[in-house]
C-alpha cells in the first residue's frame, strides 16, 4: 500500500492542526522526488525523532537555471509513494505549481553571504529559489523539525540560516551523506548518467578523499587541488567547477583545515553536474 498523498494546502493544514492539538511533534523531509536511499535515510531520522512525518515532493522551477534541466528532472511520484510506504509516513505532500506560486506571486527569499560562493556563484538565483520554496514548505507544514542531507552542504547551511533569520520555529537537522558502495554520493541526478559515465563517477569522491588526507598531513592546498583536478579530469569529467576547502559554519575559503572544514566540489560528467563534500579534520 502506498503512502497517503495530500495535494491541497487546506487538507494538509487540517491534518497538522489535529496532530498539534494532540501534542504530537511533526517532522518534514522536503524533496523533489526521484527518491533514493539518501532520502529514505532522512525519513528514518524523521521517524525516529518525531511523532508524525510529512515528506514533500515538489520539483521547484525557481531553483533551476536551465529550463531543460527542469524538464529532464525525473518525475516518479507513484514509485516514490511505494518506496515511502514501508516507513509509515503520515502524509506525502505533493502540491502543484499554482499552490506554491499562485498568480501574482511576487516574494523572493534571499540569504546573503552563504549563497555568493560555490553553487551560488555558478548557478545565479538557485539558492533564492531554494530559500523561497523551503520557507513556504516550513510554513505550510508547520513542522517542528526539518531533515536535510549533508550531501547538499551549502543548501543545509542556507536553510538553517533562513529559519534562524526569519524566526521560523523549526529545528533544521543535518543527516550524513549516503553513498553507493563505490563511494558515489547518492543523488537523483545519478539517474541521468549513462552506464559508462556511472562507472567513472566515483572518481570524484576518490580524488577528494585523497586530497583531504593530504591536507590533514600538512600538504599545500594549491598543489593538492591541482593534482585532484587532474585526477578527476583523467577519469572522464569535462569540467571541475570548484574544489574548495571551506569553513563549515560560514563557508569562508580556507587554505588549511585550521577549524572545522569541508572539502566541497562540483564537476560535470557526460552532461550531468555532480556535487559532493567531505569533512576534513
Amino acid at each position: 500500500m502506498s503512502a497517503p498523498i495530500v495535494r491541497g494546502l487546506s487538507e494538509l493544514r487540517a491534518m497538522v492542526s489535529g496532530w498539534k492539538q494532540s501534542g504530537e511533534t511533526v517532522g518534514v523531509v522536503p524533496t523533489m522526488g526521484a527518491l533514493h536511499q539518501g532520502h529514505l535515510s532522512l525519513v528514518r531520522a524523521a521517524k525516529d525523532g518525531c511523532d508524525r512525518v510529512i515528506v514533500t515532493i515538489f520539483i521547484n522551477p525557481k531553483q533551476f537555471n536551465n529550463p531543460a534541466d527542469y524538464d529532464n528532472y525525473p518525475r516518479t511520484e507513484e514509485e516514490d509513494a511505494r518506496k515511502l510506504a514501508p516507513f509509515g509516513v503520515d502524509a506525502v505532500y505533493v502540491p502543484d505549481g499554482p499552490t506554491m506560486y499562485p498568480d501574482g506571486f511576487a516574494t523572493n527569499v534571499s540569504v546573503g553571504g552563504l549563497t555568493d560562493v560555490l553553487c551560488g556563484a555558478h548557478r545565479p538565483g538557485h539558492f533564492d529559489g531554494v530559500a523561497t520554496v523551503v520557507s513556504k514548505l516550513f510554513l505550510q507544514t508547520q513542522a517542528d523539525r526539518a531533515y536535510f542531507g549533508e550531501k547538499d552542504f551549502q543548501q543545509l547551511q542556507v536553510v538553517t540560516r533562513l529559519a534562524a533569520d526569519l524566526d521560523i520555529p523549526i529545528k533544521v537537522v543535518g543527516c550524513p551523506t549516503i553513498r553507493e558502495e563505490d563511494g558515489l554520493a547518492m543523488s537523483s541526478r545519478n539517474l541521468l548518467l549513462s552506464d559508462r559515465a556511472r562507472v567513472w563517477a566515483p572518481a570524484l569522491n576518490t580524488a577528494m578523499e585523497e586530497m583531504a588526507e593530504g591536507l590533514l598531513a600538512g600538504g599545500d592546498m594549491a598543489t593538492l587541488r591541482a593534482k585532484a583536478v587532474a585526477q578527476i579530469e583523467r577519469a572522464g569529467f569535462t569540467e571541475v567547477e570548484y574544489l574548495d576547502l571551506r569553513a563549515c559554519d560560514t563557508l569562508e575559503l580556507l587554505e588549511t583545515p585550521s577549524r572545522p572544514a569541508r572539502l566541497l566540489a562540483a564537476a560535470w560528467l557526460a552532461g550531468v553536474r555532480l556535487i559532493d563534500n567531505i569533512a576534513v579534520g
